[in-house]
């Protein structure tokens, strides 16, 4: 390293070659994230529906469903994920200037400027700007937003220093060795904007559509066989197949999925916990192991003295005392600031006047102060680490052993010296720690009683690990330092000595053991585990890193809001369940009921305008169930979409039996034509629907539990829209009211057959 530090040449060579010290803009076009929204299988579907509307001239059709697919991808766009709100934070986090020695002169220059071999300054309360290694001077540096560890490290010659880093006392200068993207800092921002997991959600979409599809697009394709079988013309084939799609398509299952998360996160924030990914609020429900980060999370972030041992016939009160003059006052300094809280709780009633303070020197690793006691005499007090401290004054039998046993248990130990300057006395021993909260105990009894397993991942060393694990009531085996996460990470519940890096990979091996994970958590050092997880929470006291990579924020102290979030989370699964369900019994039974009626009459029973009212009427109105009564499951969810798909053709197939039993009565029992078919065909769909609904919603017989107040009211309209578009023969022939009435009736009749049949498939198929 010159000891000018580099040219300002060389400094433009190296920065030409290796570019700024900063992290590149990788933000995506707002208009290619909206166009994204048009490319999944339900609006690809839809889109497919309005070309053949097109073509066939119906454009009013063709408006309206182009009018749902655009409500879709809105709703769908403005809930978009927020990374890069994450890498916004992480570079905000860096520092904006930095003293750097140039030209053998000190300069102050961007830090985007600093390059590799640069020689820079470390001064109080400054961030380190890149990856440096120290060549000279001493200071204590706050490496916990990158590393974890609550403890502040001493730094001198030959240390390595992180970008991000907070110097919290001294000075000192050091050698860049990494700028950019090529520092741990810019690793981990790498690692937040490729973190990426597929949701349960978009995962169970895609599965039910992509059955649906297989289903039906088999039947459409018998179906048009048959009718070309007939001699139909094209004119009437066209249609036919048109009207089918439409049936097929389950319109507003995406948009119910974010209604239902969008509400639930509207209760999540009266009880303290803000999603900022709509996914995360469902996730929650299927969440199966907690990774829970141990520093700021689990514990107070905050070191505070745990024990004080009294050396020499000395109280703790006093030590306290005396250890709070050696401490510097109002300082950045967190072990100064525990000791000084501790001892100002602890009040002796001596008078002592403190007359010199010398803060710590890194040459002696320790500080001291002089004063006068209750009699006037000039004493002399000093404290740091106990093998500083063993030079200064003589070792009392037991001292070194008590010092290396709370060093065995994690604790920070300092030593307390005092009397007259040649006359010490080693007087004490401090341990610091960083305690658990308060409420974590209760947090792990919780979550366990909910079925989800809590596992503690730390930066710290395995015996501080082992100790919080202990306090909050955590039982497993600890995992040694630098173990790598592998296919088997059930086998800890403690993972300690790791790196941002190693919290993500351990995040991703539980989700490739078909785990759906949570990761909790508050410093920078967290955001790529945060990202990758199914459900990222940051804790209130989280840096906006941490925040930002989340999919819910704690907005009030403690750790209640996490199972806030899985309780509200297993009531918002169960509503999007009862839709899928519904969704999958609708869209089977009327396909099939195009299919028999086709058979029956030899023409399409159904027009395409006919079955875009009931698309809006039934699968809109049909949202209101995002709002009903449910009850939450006392284990996590998940999606069997296997049996979820055998519920809904159980139910699709009980509904096609009342539908066809009520168009064979209007067909040879009324002597119906085709058209006053069509209008009774319409309404035997709407008031089926309505019949399976209200099963599908009750996991155990219908009248077990009251529906929900929107869920009535949107039933309520839907049989009105229906009946009176029938009834006066608005967009289809009139029918007589009598016959509405039957029907309604008849579906009544059916809700409660179906029922019976219902309760026993849905426990053999573990619908719960």
């Amino acid at each position: 390293m010159p000891a000018g530090g580099l040219t300002a040449a060389e400094a433009q060579t190296r920065l030409a070659k290796f570019g700024p010290n900063s992290m590149p803009d990788i933000a995506q076009h707002p208009l290619r994230m909206a166009l994204a929204k048009f490319w999944a299988p339900v609006p690809g579907m839809l889109e497919a529906a309005i070309l053949l509307e097109l073509v066939l001239g119906k454009y009013v059709e063709a408006a309206i469903i182009a009018l749902l697919l655009v409500f879709n991808a809105a709703l769908g766009f403005l809930q978009e994920s927020r990374a890069q709100a994450t890498l916004t934070a992480l570079k905000s986090r860096l520092a904006l200037n930095a003293s750097v020695r140039r030209d053998s002169a000190w300069k102050t220059v961007p830090a985007d400027q600093l390059v590799q071999g640069d020689v820079i300054k470390l001064s109080l309360g400054a961030v380190v700007a890149a990856d440096v290694r120290i060549s000279s001077g001493e200071i204590l540096l706050d490496q916990s937003m990158l590393t974890g560890e609550s403890v502040p490290i001493e730094a001198g010659a030959g240390v390595q220093a992180y970008a991000g880093a907070l110097v919290r006392r001294g000075e000192a200068v050091a050698e860049v060795t990494a700028t950019g993207a090529r520092t741990k800092f810019g690793r981990t921002a790498e690692l937040v904007r490729t973190a990426h997991v597929v949701s349960s959600q978009q995962k169970a979409v895609f599965r039910v559509v992509r059955n649906l599809a297989a289903c039906n697009g088999v039947i459409i394709v018998l179906m048009v066989g048959y009718a070309y079988f007939l001699k139909m013309p094209v004119a009437e084939i066209i249609p036919l197949a048109l009207t089918a799609i439409l049936a097929s398509i389950p319109v507003a299952l995406p948009a119910t999925f974010t209604l239902a998360s969008a509400l639930g996160a509207r209760a999540l924030a009266k009880l303290g916990v803000l999603p900022t990914r709509l996914s995360a609020v469902d996730e929650a429900a299927s969440m199966d192991v907690l990774c829970a980060d141990k520093t700021g999370t689990l514990t107070q972030n905050e070191l505070t003295v745990t024990c004080v041992q009294p050396l020499s016939g000395n109280t703790e009160a006093h030590v306290l005392a005396l250890a709070a003059m050696a401490s510097s006052d109002g300082g950045q300094d967190p072990v100064d600031a525990a000791i000084r809280s501790a001892a100002a709780a602890n009040k002796i009633p001596e008078t002592m006047h403190l007359t010199a303070f010398t803060p710590f020197d890194p040459a002696t690793k320790r500080s001291e102060a002089t004063f006068t006691d209750a009699k006037g005499a000039p004493q002399r007090v000093s404290k740091g680490a106990f093998s500083a401290m063993v030079g200064l004054a003589p070792v009392e039998a037991g001292a070194a052993s008590g010092a290396k046993d709370l060093e065995n248990k994690g604790y920070r130990v300092l030593a307390v010296a005092s009397g007259p300057a040649a006359a010490m006395k080693m007087i004490g021993l401090i341990a610091l720690s960083d305690p658990a909260r308060g409420d974590s105990p209760g947090l792990v009894t919780a979550l366990q009683a909910l079925g989800v397993r809590t596992v503690m991942v730390t930066g710290d060393a395995p015996t501080t690990a082992a100790i919080v694990a202990h306090a909050v009531g955590l039982k497993g085996a600890v995992s040694p330092p630098g173990i790598a996460a592998d296919s088997r990470p059930e086998q800890f519940c403690v993972y300690a000595g790791v790196l941002p890096e190693d919290k993500y990979k351990l995040v991703k091996a539980f989700q490739n053991c078909n785990h759906i994970v949570g990761m909790c958590g508050d410093g920078a050092n967290d955001a790529p585990a945060l990202r990758q997880a199914q459900i990222g929470i940051a804790v209130s006291t989280a840096t906006d890193v941490a925040k930002s990579a989340a999919g819910m924020v704690l907005t009030k102290p403690g750790l209640e809001g996490i199972v806030a979030a899985v309780n509200e989370g297993r009531l918002t699964f169960q509503r999007i369940l009862t839709y899928t369900l519904n969704s999958i019994t609708k869209k089977i039974v009327q396909v099939l009921f195009l299919s028999v009626a086709l058979i029956m009459t030899g023409h399409a029973i159904l027009t395409p305008m006919l079955m875009v009212i009931i698309m809006i009427t039934g699968d809109f109105l049909g949202m209101s169930l995002t709002t009903d009564r449910v009850r939450a499951s006392p284990s996590p969810n998940s999606w069997k979409i296997r049996g979820l798909t055998v519920a809904g053709a159980l139910m699709g197939i009980g509904e096609l039996v009342f539908c066809t039993a009520l168009l064979a009565y209007g067909k040879y029992g009324l002597d119906m034509d085709l058209n006053t078919l069509r209008t009774l065909a319409f309404v035997a769909i709407v008031f089926g629907n309505q019949a399976t609904t209200y099963n599908n919603r009750e996991r155990r017989h219908l009248w077990s539990s009251r529906p929900g107040n929107w869920v009535l009211a949107s039933s309520g309209l839907d049989i009105l829209i229906a009946a009176t578009l029938a009834v006066t023969g608005i967009a289809m022939s009139p029918l007589p009211i009598l016959v509405v009435i039957g029907a309604l009736a008849g579906a009544g009749a059916f809700a409660v057959v179906i029922d019976f049949v219902k309760v026993p498939a849905f426990r053999r198929l573990a619908i719960t």
